[in-house]
């Protein structure tokens, strides 16, 4: 397996195991090695598996000398050295001889599957690949990738050397495990495979001498906490369980809707999504659905040909082509009109676009993040908003706490808030104390709202008489689902669609838009038979 040797001031630091796909190298505590020095920039470079090789790829503003020349992209062969500030990294084709020092002392995280989030917990589906007969019989391989080969030197999981780089191919695809034979006679429950094929819990696989299992099975994880998560900040028990899921959800590719009144923060929470997750580089776009005229609705999102309508004088991109391999944001998607939900949806279903006036569909890829302060359970059951359009969304759900519910959380807020406005302004202790008191009806907005005004008023000390609310201003009532219409009308829809098809949970799960492993954890979490 190819490696990174890190060097600084003539000595040895650590060998970084190179996996396949990108890895990133950099000061920020996201990258896959992480360097601590100033010179080096936050992300300052990738290491790249290609179809052609390796290759080094620059991601800095000061750029990467590679053998002593500065590249923005070149493909790496054996022993190429390049620097990161007073760092040097030397590429190692071949594998180590024998166990060195390394950056990856950690177990590698298990490939695995969002099927439901909640305040207290993230559930998910994970992969193992246990070996029943062979050399390594008893050996359990935690699965950490989407696409796992089988086989021996070169494949993710070794268990021949006679066998090629690539006996099989196993895939985990919404929850199911698909078994692929490549280069070596596959079988799976004694009839040899042609062809990719789905493989049961337990169901033994076979290729030469060797045979295993497969299984995937749902865990419920309590996430660590933290207490910041992009422009995103609190202590309160509650803030630091929110930033710990919306980071594990940022990993993930999957739909996520930010519920919450007005001034929570959705905004901000759809940007530390997208900026936690491997799209970070990529364009970040964000629609005001409240915003767009219904006349412009498809251009807005889609895009227009020339010509299309009186003022298209231009080939118009919309929002999905601008967020193409990015994050596109839709902010106040309850407000969204039931025809302009329906062509939201069928985007979304068959991930084709159509510019208006255009003929040739375009496949844009985006991860969707989408916000509401509306009740969406409520229009639902009031027929204002389409359920298969609320389970597409809802795929990954989180709520954003109100700032009445985390008083304790103004204090970090204050002092976030005063040094974006002015670094050296304070806050006296009477001021800090009246502003805890207030139920903020206008969230954190509102704070940020009075805090620049206290400040622009009475200059850098923020005094008790420089405090003044607006409370008319804020109309935030309390827009949290109620608990027992949210579960019946969860249990419903999922009852409607196992209904529709028969009691076929792969189909009840696409037509709901969600993966099939969220349904049965669904079913089991409602009591719903059939599980």
């Amino acid at each position: 397996m190819p490696r990174l040797q890190f060097r600084t001031e003539g000595r040895d630091l650590f060998t970084h195991l190179l996996r396949a796909g990108r890895t990133l190298v950099g000061r920020s505590d996201r990258c896959d090695v992480a360097l601590p020095s100033d010179h080096v920039s936050r992300v300052h470079c990738s290491v790249e598996q290609r179809t052609e090789g390796w290759w080094l790829v620059d991601r800095s503003k000061n750029g990467t000398l590679l053998n002593g020349k500065a590249v923005p992209d070149s493909s790496l062969t054996d022993r190429d050295t390049f620097e990161l500030g007073p760092f040097q990294v030397t590429f190692l084709a071949e594998s180590m001889p024998t166990q060195s020092p390394t950056a990856n002392a950690v177990k590698p995280r298990p490939f695995e599957e969002l099927v439901d989030v909640g305040p207290e917990r993230v559930a998910a589906t994970r992969a193992e690949l246990t070996v029943s007969r062979g050399a390594h019989a008893g050996r359990t391989f935690v699965m950490d990738r989407a696409v796992t080969t089988v086989g021996g030197k070169g494949a993710h999981v070794e268990i021949d050397d006679a066998l090629g780089a690539a006996a099989l191919r196993i895939r985990v695809v919404r929850g199911r495990v698909m078994i692929e034979p490549a280069g070596a006679a596959v079988f799976l429950g004694g009839s040899r495979l042609r062809e990719i094929t789905p493989a049961l819990s337990g169901e033994e696989i076979r290729v030469g001498d060797h045979a295993f299992t497969v299984d995937v099975r749902t865990v419920d994880d309590h996430d660590a906490e933290r207490e910041e998560l992009g422009a995103m900040v609190g202590r309160s028990t509650v803030m630091k369980k929110l930033f710990a899921t919306l980071a594990r959800m940022a990993a993930h590719d999957d739909t996520v809707l930010l519920t919450g009144e007005s001034g929570t923060g959705k905004e901000l929470a759809a940007a530390a999504v997208h900026a936690s997750g491997p799209r970070y580089d990529a364009p970040f776009v964000a629609v005001n659905c409240a915003a767009v005229t219904d006349s412009l609705f498809e251009s807005e999102l889609f895009g227009h040909e020339k010509g299309a309508f009186t003022g298209a004088v231009t080939r118009q991109d919309g929002a999905f082509q601008r967020a193409d391999h990015g994050t596109l944001f839709l902010d106040e998607v309850g407000e969204l009109k039931l025809d302009m939900q329906a062509k939201l949806l069928r985007a979304l279903e068959s991930g084709e676009v159509r510019r208006v006036g255009g003929a040739a569909p375009e496949f844009p890829d985006v991860r969707i993040v989408a916000a509401t302060n509306r009740d969406l359970v409520a229009m639902v059951r009031a027929n204002t908003f389409r359920s298969d359009l609320y389970f597409r969304l809802a795929v990954l759900s989180v709520r954003l706490p109100p700032l009445r519910e985390r008083l304790g959380d103004v204090p970090t807020l204050v002092r976030a808030i005063l040094e974006k406005v002015q670094p050296s302004a304070t806050i006296t202790e009477d001021a800090l104390a009246h502003l805890v008191a207030h139920d903020w009806p206008g969230n954190v907005r509102e704070l940020r709202n009075v805090l620049t005004r206290a400040y622009v008023m009475g200059g850098p000390i923020v005094r008790r008489e420089s405090i003044e609310y607006f409370p008319a201003v804020f109309d935030a009532p309390n827009t949290t689902p109620s608990t027992i219409s949210g579960v019946d009308l969860e249990r419903n829809l999922v009852l409607a669609a196992l209904k529709n098809n028969h009691g076929n949970r792969t189909q009840a799960a696409r037509d709901l838009g969600i993966p099939r492993s969220s349904l049965l954890y669904r079913m089991r979490r409602l009591g719903i038979e059939g599980t």
